[in-house]
């Protein structure tokens, strides 16, 4: 509730101010009021259409994406309260001076559509950035109907001492509120970045740096007056994580060094460019360097993995590409596989790049027995009767004839086996033995002389899958250092350069005027 307040209070101050000192210069001049008031009430109508229509699209929204545009939000919000903090910093002394020489523009050129204008701008401004504020402050309350309290209670004290101010009977050190409430602001802002990294873990933008740095909980009790203030107004969590403390910490130190920072010890304008332009080229190099020094995600197993059963099967690399798969399962004969390149699917799963072969072959039939009694043919049916013989009418024994498919689905991982099954499917045609035709029947027991039946041993799968967890941290580790913490240090290098720019701007803006006014220094030089 007091976050939510004070964010109303200050917004809506600093609107009204603006309205306040627009409409007493038309006063001042005997100019109506009407047109002000029409670009008020309409900034007002749709900054409320705004912030309906972000909660609407975000309840509309999966799971997954209402958690990624809660992230959003916030980041956003956290801008706007941060530029409105430093400008208010900065530019307050000058807001009544500008205001008044827009507003004396549109009163010589009589137009109503211009101040309506103004003030339409001016409080949409404050309206938009007031809608986004609280609708990320809203998404970490702990009540939503108290945090709405505080917003209302905030808006409404907002315009009473707006209107105090307007007809002369309240009197504020602007110059203080602005300073004390924008270090509170940033206090609460520092809070909307812990939510919006969380958020952003939970939508699956950032899965580094989630460890859990320290537990609060003996600190912040639930339900205690200390948990509605340090969580519910500044959003700190029980359980931070080391990415949420580093954003907390690194925005505290720099928002505030920038806006209490004494002035005196500021750098002059041409020094405070070159610093920029310095911090342009530090953040592209460390973009560069993190992009391409990183090292990205392996794994590193074995190439002989147990059997299931008993016995070993061996992964080998050709010179020419692809593998040959060795395979000793126990009693069963060695088999030796080819995996050719050219025969290869590649698939990536979290990150790691799999090879897989689905190979299908016939092994010549040696050392099945060519004659049958009922008993073995019953054995190798799972000791039941195959549909189509009848122990009465075919006695045997039989003369069998054999035919053998096998099928092998590999997959390969930085040279090593991932997942690997061999399945046969034999069939036995009897002939003789009181059948009057040859009966083709499949056979359900596993046949050693195939040397096709056999697969990964459980131990090897779950070594496997921890070697595929640790490939897929290392790789969200890579993702984030090697790509998108370049793009972020990119994003504010060009924010530096520009800042940069503006400095420099300003720097010959005044040495212009500085020439203009001492001619003799230009014909000196």
């Amino acid at each position: 509730m007091l976050a939510t307040l004070v964010i109303a209070l200050r917004e809506g101050l600093e609107a009204a101010l603006i309205v306040g000192i627009i409409a007493a210069f038309l006063r001042k001049n005997g100019k109506s009021l009407y047109a002000m008031w029409i670009g008020v009430l309409l900034a007002i109508a749709l900054s409320l259409l705004v912030g309906v229509g972000l909660s609407l699209t975000e309840r509309a929204l999966p799971q997954a994406r209402q958690e990624a545009m809660e992230a959003v939000i916030g980041l956003v919000a956290v801008f706007f309260v941060t530029g409105m903090v430093m400008w208010m910093n900065n530019h307050a002394h000058e807001i009544k001076r500008q205001l008044e020489s827009e507003a004396a523009d549109a009163i010589r050129q009589s137009s109503a559509l211009a101040l309506a204008g103004m003030a339409f701008l001016a409080v949409l401004k404050e309206g938009f950035e007031t809608s986004v504020f609280l609708l990320a402050t809203f998404s970490v309350a702990q009540s939503a109907s108290l945090a709405a309290t505080g917003a209302v209670l905030g808006l409404i004290l907002a315009v009473a001492i707006g209107w105090g101010i307007y007809i002369g009977g309240v009197r504020l050190n602007l110059g203080r509120f602005f300073r004390y409430t924008g270090l509170f602001l940033i206090l609460v802002a520092a809070g909307l970045i812990i939510s919006a990294l969380r958020s952003g873990h939970e939508a699956g933008w950032l899965n580094i740096g989630q460890q859990r740095v320290v537990n609060l909980s003996p600190l912040i009790p639930p339900g205690s007056v200390r948990s509605a203030l340090i969580t519910g107004v500044l959003g700190i969590p029980t359980d931070p994580r080391l990415l949420e403390v580093c954003g907390w910490g690194i925005y505290i130190v720099l928002t505030g060094g920038l806006v209490f920072w004494p002035r005196h010890l500021r750098p002059g304008a041409k020094r405070l460019s070159k610093l920029l332009f310095f911090t342009t080229v530090v953040l592209l190099v460390a973009a560069a360097v993190l992009h391409w020094r990183t090292p990205g995600s392996s794994i590193r197993l074995p190439a002989t993995a147990p059997l299931q059963e008993g016995g070993t099967v061996t992964l080998q690399l050709q010179p020419a590409g692809g593998y040959r798969l060795e395979v000793n399962a126990g009693q069963q004969v060695p088999v030796t596989y080819t995996l050719a390149a050219d025969q290869q699917h590649m698939t990536v799963q979290q990150g790691v790049t799999l090879q897989q072969w689905t190979l299908s072959r016939q092994p010549p039939v040696t050392g099945l027995p060519a004659t049958l009694t009922l008993d073995q043919v019953l054995a190798l049916s799972g000791n039941r009767i195959p549909v189509g013989l009848s122990p009465v009418q075919h006695p045997g024994p039989y003369h069998a004839s054999w035919s053998v498919n096998c099928t092998l689905e590999a997959e390969t991982v930085s040279h090593a086996l991932y997942r690997a099954v061999a399945r046969e499917t034999t069939l036995m045609t009897l002939s003789g033995g009181g059948l009057l035709s040859p009966r083709t029947f499949s056979v359900r027991a596993a046949m050693p002389q195939t040397g096709c039946h056999w697969q990964l041993a459980e131990s090897w799968q779950s070594e496997v899958d921890n070697a595929l967890q640790k490939a897929a941290q290392a790789y969200q580790h890579h993702l984030f250092l090697a790509i998108e913490l370049p793009i972020m240090l990119v994003l504010m290098a060009v924010i530096t350069f520009v800042l940069a720019l503006r400095r420099l701007a300003d720097v010959r803006k005044t040495d212009e005027i500085a020439h203009a006014g001492h001619p003799s220094l230009s014909e000196h030089k």
